[in-house]
């Protein structure tokens, strides 16, 4: 039987990745060994959380993190490397744009081994971003580069993919098919609304997590005072990422906003659901946002996700109060038409199939 490694390394890419793993049980023609290199530490990543996700436990578990991103990187290519010379894949599967995308991609690709990369030709055209970075080069090792999005095939031919001696497909966004798969069991099993007694359209979620956003403390400041402004209309309801809640106490610095301990994905999900809108500077959430039929106020400068914001489901703010609140504003006065298809239908099919293909191909 061909057999797939899958590089994963944190919560959001063990949810994208279910999607294949699921199929891949399904018609069972592909043995799949899933490697979590511990790049992301996260609390709600228990046992419990892969038994109740119905996600398969990783086979084997590095350990890496709280390192910078050199010495991670290195760490992983070690770690990597030893697994695939013992488990001889086919195939190398890697998603998104973290330190464990390219560590896994690296690896396979200086073992002679095929790299498939989900999540491909996504740019923000800033090259500060750690991830814009990983991304780029994750692209240029593949041999499979399946793309979510009109936009990031149009990336890739401008980059002279069309030249590079890889299949490039468009498949659209697996993170659609999780959603559609998960949502069905969050209502049943989140208890985050009971919990902080909060109504359907009542408030608004924001997360606040990027390192542009907390390692500069004037731009967070002007966030979180955006978020007080806004809060004073519509309730702001915030899970508050351990880097951002760091910042905030050791600069002493304390807002009026409903904070609540980081969540799981079911909680997630019910916070999506039930909210008015979405204020965020996280990448995953603007779709999910989306998906959910809610509009998306963008705190960054750029984003990957350039269709939301050409077709009026979300704006880039930047760190700007009056800016965030201006958004606020607009968008509660909106009635955008949330039926347009923008990221396909049955995505993890769709990679399946493309990925079937490169294992048997001589």
């Amino acid at each position: 039987m061909k057999k797939i490694v899958t590089i994963l390394g944190a919560r959001p890419q063990f949810v994208k990745a279910a999607v294949l793993s699921r199929i891949i049980s399904k018609y069972k023609e592909i043995a799949e060994v899933i490697v979590h290199t511990g790049q992301h530490y996260d609390a709600n990543m228990s046992a419990v959380f892969f038994e109740e996700m119905g996600i398969p436990s990783p086979a084997y578990n590095l350990n890496i993190n709280g390192v910078g991103h050199a010495e991670m990187t290195g760490q992983m290519l070690t770690g990597i490397e030893k697994i695939l010379k013992k488990e001889v894949p086919d195939v190398v599967v890697v998603y998104g744009d973290t330190n464990s995308t390219l560590a896994g991609a690296l690896a396979a690709k200086k073992m002679g081994i095929k790299v498939a990369h989900i999540e491909a030709g996504l740019r923000s055209f800033n090259r500060a971003m750690p991830e814009e970075i990983n991304r780029i080069l994750v692209d240029q090792l593949s041999d499979l580069l399946l793309c979510p999005t009109d936009t990031a095939l149009e990336n890739l031919n401008k980059e002279g993919f069309q030249n590079v001696p890889a299949v490039v497909e468009k498949c659209g966004d697996i993170m659609k098919d999780a959603m559609l798969h998960y949502t069905k069991f969050s209502a049943e099993k989140s208890t985050v609304l009971k919990k902080y007694d909060l109504q359907a359209q009542d408030f608004v979620l924001a997360t606040i997590h990027r390192q542009e956003n907390t390692d500069d403390i004037a731009k967070l400041k002007n966030i979180f005072e955006g978020l007080t402004r806004i809060h004073a209309s519509k309730k702001v309801v915030l899970p508050l990422h351990p880097r951002t809640k760091k910042v905030l106490e050791e600069n002493g610095l304390s807002y009026p906003i409903e904070t609540m301990p980081p969540v799981g994905y079911f909680d997630m999900l019910e916070l999506l659901k039930n909210c008015q809108m979405v204020l965020t500077d996280s990448g995953g959430l603007q779709k999910e946002a989306y998906f959910n039929q809610k509009h998306c106020v963008i705190v960054r400068e750029e984003t990957e996700w350039v269709e939301l914001v050409r077709h009026g489901f979300a704006e880039i703010v930047g760190s700007e109060s009056d800016s965030m609140y201006q958004s606020f504003e607009s968008f509660q006065k909106s009635s955008a038409d949330f039926s347009m298809n923008l990221y396909g239908n049955e995505v993890g099919e769709s990679i399946y199939k493309a990925l079937l293909n490169l294992i048997t191909q001589d």
